[in-house]
């Protein structure tokens, strides 16, 4: 596939992640948090057309340090690299110095309804951090690897690089079930003298990490900018609730706004995206971070989505349901899977048009997966009324089970 990105290393190849392996699931550990807060709002945005140039192998923002020698294998029309996973130095600052400007601050405004002693309802402005990775880069566009709950709900993002600079950034793909984020920054709103002290992250394979191993945590911690926190691999194939893939746990300190940067191994290779922490009064140094050779098959498909735009609120599109949650609690409850449930239709809407009945479970709207209200409105905001998009609905079956289904929901004005 020409026209797709595809992960940037050094040596112009892409790193090939090795499959998830039938693997352990261990006990899971209650009581996590996400490491950022944000505030919630949602508006209705039109995705904006474009096509994703090829990706300029031989272009650097500026290299990654060299590693040891590098394996390349090919995975259907993609080429990914992976690092020979031998370390190469144990010299922390050294590691830090050259992974620092692969990683960024993300900052998430965003505008919330509060209710006040009096019962009246206003908006109230919300500030909140996190943390990314530099992963590709084209012509036109800057690509950015974080976590979902980073951009959340957010009416802009700005992202900000290791001299400081600041630029906005705009969603690309988000998946809320896995809690990962691609966003974009424009290539001609970067300064030329922020372009080369940045660097695209070299990516490492984390099917190969090992108890014990060393591992280091760059990120945003607290919103104070880039800080960095070494430790050891504790565990591999950790399970959390809320999470439907197995995590990386480490002793290395994650703190609030550390979401979305990177876990470092000994090559200064990235292997995981720092996700969660462990918060009790009686647990310390229990910090998680999605691995990156899991998560290869969901950035790929992040990456090469439309970069989206917001549209004014009189624009938004109107899907015509009344929603309800399906958790995970209650799926596996009820045997239902996970989205939004479709308490009632809209006569006359788009919904019903495209022939969405109550009863049905919307699970993905235009190839990304919705696990909550919550999320279908974030997705629901990239579009303008009168357009088309594709719904991915569950619908119910006399037997109980649900057939997976595909539709065109023509989007009526917002009411």
């Amino acid at each position: 596939m020409d026209n797709q990105y595809s992960y940037y290393t050094p040596d112009q190849d892409n790193m090939n992640y090795g499959d998830r392996h039938g693997r352990k699931r261990n006990k899971k550990i209650p009581t996590v948090i996400k490491v950022i807060g944000l505030g919630v709002i949602f508006g209705i945005v039109a995705s904006a057309a474009f096509q994703t140039s090829n990706i300029i192998a031989g272009k650097l923002l500026k290299t990654a340090p060299k590693v040891a020698e590098q394996k390349t294998e090919t995975v259907g029309n993609t080429q990914l690299t992976t690092g020979s996973g031998k370390a190469v130095t144990s010299d922390i600052s050294a590691i830090a110095k050259n992974a620092m400007p692969s990683v960024v601050s993300i900052t998430n405004m965003s505008v919330k309804q509060v209710q006040n002693f009096f019962g009246g309802i206003h908006e109230q402005e919300s500030e909140s951090a996190g943390s990314g990775i530099i992963i590709a880069q084209n012509d036109t566009e800057l690509l950015i690897l974080t976590n979902n709950h980073v951009v959340e709900g957010n009416d802009t993002l700005t992202v900000s690089f290791i001299d400081e600079e600041s630029v906005t950034a705009n969603i690309k793909g988000t998946d809320s079930v896995r809690d990962l984020a691609v966003i974009a920054v424009q290539m001609k709103d970067i300064k030329e003298s922020t372009k080369g002290k940045i660097a695209v992250a070299q990516m490492g394979d984390s099917t190969q990490l090992q108890v014990g191993e060393q591992v280091i945590a760059i990120g945003n911690a607290l919103g104070y900018g880039q800080s960095v926190t070494t430790g050891i691999v504790s565990a591999t194939q950790r399970t959390l609730d809320g999470f439907d893939s197995e995590l990386i746990q480490t002793d290395a300190a994650i703190n609030p706004g550390n979401s979305g940067g990177a876990l470092l191994n000994a090559n200064g290779e990235v292997i995981g995206i720092n996700t969660i922490k462990v918060a009790t009064d009686v647990v310390e140094g229990m910090g998680y971070a999605i691995p990156i050779s899991d998560a290869q098959d969901v950035i790929t498909n992040l990456m090469n989505q439309k970069t989206k735009t917001k549209v004014s609120e009189s624009e938004q599109g109107y899907l015509g349901i009344q929603p309800v949650d399906v958790s995970e609690d209650s799926a596996q409850m009820y045997g239902m899977p996970t989205g939004v449930y479709v308490s009632d239709v809209v006569s006359g809407s788009g919904a019903q048009a495209a022939g969405i009945t109550k009863g049905c479970i919307i699970t993905a709207i235009e190839g990304t997966q919705i696990n909550s209200t919550v999320a279908l409105k974030e997705q629901l905001q990239y579009y303008r009324a009168g357009e088309t998009i594709k719904v991915t609905v569950q619908v119910p079956k006399n037997n109980g089970e649900y057939k997976s289904q595909t539709v065109e929901v023509r989007l009526g004005k917002n009411r």
